[in-house]
């Protein structure tokens, strides 16, 4: 990290695989910057955490969705702080709302599109030229098993997980020469709050490895992607599912 303060940026970090990654990059020595749309109580008790553990971090609510709220916000962050700059950003914020095609409503497919997809877009859009000028940053988009294989039931985070997917490979293309990487990580089943409807007696049974995976193991891995140790991976799609599709 360079000697400036130095920042890294995670949606969607109040909870599950996002708090993961927070902590563990608290844990690196960066100064966290906690994304979150609207669940106060439980970014407050991933700062607290960081901050047992001897981190720093600070929270910037706003929904990744809302491009005018991600502008205001974000880009006024970056006004207000011209000495600091966002070395990491990881694109977590994500919802589910699953149901077969035939049922699923204009609004189940835009609000997954929205927060997947575009938010990944608003939020990336609005970091770039200050990576680009920096001549350094590490991009890690938090994917799925669902935007590699299709999961009936996900066609709109299927679609959108993919679509991220796509993004990833082609912005890598165009920002590698300033030293800037842009992977995605696709777990699997991970235990969280988004897979607590999942029986995992029943669906461990098509996991080689015969368990769920962490939230610690996938923050393990985005933590090596954001190090400069990952300097030459770029474009790449890394799969944690305890094997159970790759």
């Amino acid at each position: 990290m360079s000697s400036r303060s130095t920042f890294a940026l995670v949606t969607g970090a109040a909870r599950g695989i996002g708090k993961a990654i927070a902590i563990k990059l608290a844990a690196d020595g960066y100064h966290v910057l906690i994304n979150y749309r609207s669940n106060d109580a439980e970014a407050e008790k991933t700062i607290a955490q960081i901050v047992e553990n001897g981190g720093v971090a600070s929270l910037l609510k706003f929904n990744v969705s809302d491009r005018e709220e991600v502008t205001r916000v974000l880009g006024g962050w970056l006004e207000q702080h011209p000495d600091s700059v966002i070395e990491v950003l990881i694109n977590n914020a994500g919802i589910r709302n699953d149901n077969l095609l035939m049922w699923m409503e204009p609004a189940d497919w835009d609000g997954v599109i929205d927060t997947n997809l575009t938010g990944m877009y608003n939020v990336t859009k609005t970091l770039i030229n200050q990576m680009l000028l920096n001549r350094y940053g590490r991009i890690v988009n938090i994917v799925s098993l669902s935007g590699l294989k299709g999961v009936a039931g996900q066609m709109n985070y299927s679609a959108a997980k993919a679509g991220v997917i796509g993004a990833t490979k082609a912005l890598a293309q165009e920002v590698g020469k300033r030293g800037i990487t842009v992977n995605a990580v696709a777990p699997g089943y991970i235990k969280t709050d988004m897979t607590q409807d999942i029986n995992e007696k029943e669906a461990k049974v098509m996991i080689p490895a015969n368990r769920f995976g962490e939230p610690e193991e996938v923050a393990e891995l985005v933590s090596f992607l954001a190090s400069r140790k990952a300097s030459y991976i770029t474009a790449e799609v890394i799969s944690i599912n305890g094997g159970l599709y790759s």
